[in-house]
């Protein structure tokens, strides 16, 4: 991997440098730029998936996107500069080989988002993505998340999807579950798609309610630092979907011991 997420560059450079990347690959500037933040969590670790309240809140950390279309009937064309490499993504592949088609690195991301908006009846086009991202991978911060929701969010722009904001969190995360294999709450790719500026968004991860909570920080004279503790975490390769198991064998007994079948 390269160390391209690392540049200290402003929101204006990295824009720069990605239009001039997508230039230098595809011979032409892309048609627009989708970007969705990584995210931190005040309340509510491990708490997403078992329906309660969290309060997360975006970062000033994100994924870009630039993108255009083709007049290919279906392929995608794909090029993450944080890692320097290219991948072609096909949406009918899945259908057609199953799930030993899914790249084993970066890749399996978009790819996952184009098999779910396939799935749900999303036809889209020939597509060109360059993809950068200044999210600190394996740090908690939710990298995944925000690459998924940038790459929807171009697919949603280019081909003028009909997602809303919670359809297409709702859809990244379908992605991560059942095809990337993380069984991961909503509360990530709900953060990254839904958060606003200077503010932490409450979530009841059962009902989907949400409320931006005003955080004041500038008016208390207070900052939130994020500190990187350099132990990696990847979801994916990690104990996390163990721990989801272990809490619905959990709930499972306590509804038989309590004899309350609807307790959930």
């Amino acid at each position: 991997m390269t160390d391209f997420m690392d540049r200290p560059q402003s929101h204006e450079q990295r824009i720069d440098v990605l239009i001039a990347e997508f230039e230098r690959q595809f011979k032409r500037r892309p048609e627009g730029i989708a970007e969705a933040p990584g995210r931190v969590n005040l309340i509510g670790e491990h708490v997403d998936y078992n329906d309660g309240l969290v309060l997360p809140f975006a970062i000033d950390r994100s994924t870009m996107v630039a993108w255009s279309r083709t007049t290919q009937r279906s392929l995608c064309e794909v090029r993450s500069l944080d890692y320097d490499k290219e991948c072609l993504l096909e949406p009918t592949a899945f259908d057609v080989l199953g799930r030993e088609t899914l790249y084993q690195d970066w890749a399996a991301y978009p790819q996952a988002v184009l098999f779910a908006l396939h799935d749900d009846g999303n036809r889209t086009r020939g597509f060109q993505l360059t993809i950068a991202g200044d999210v600190p991978q394996g740090a908690g911060l939710s990298s995944s998340a925000a690459l998924e929701v940038a790459v929807a969010g171009a697919f949603r722009d280019a081909f003028d999807l009909e997602l809303n904001d919670v359809a297409l969190a709702q859809l990244c995360q379908r992605a991560e579950n059942e095809y990337v294999g993380v069984q991961c709450g909503i509360m990530d790719q709900f953060a990254s798609a839904l958060s606003v500026r200077d503010h932490a968004l409450l979530i009841d991860c059962r009902s989907l309610a949400h409320e931006a909570v005003p955080l004041r920080l500038d008016a208390a004279g207070l900052t939130i630092v994020i500190a990187n503790s350099a132990v990696s975490r990847e979801l994916a390769g990690s104990a996390y979907n163990d721990r989801r198991r272990e809490c619905e064998v959990a709930v499972a007994d306590l509804r038989s011991r309590l004899v309350r079948p609807e307790l959930a």
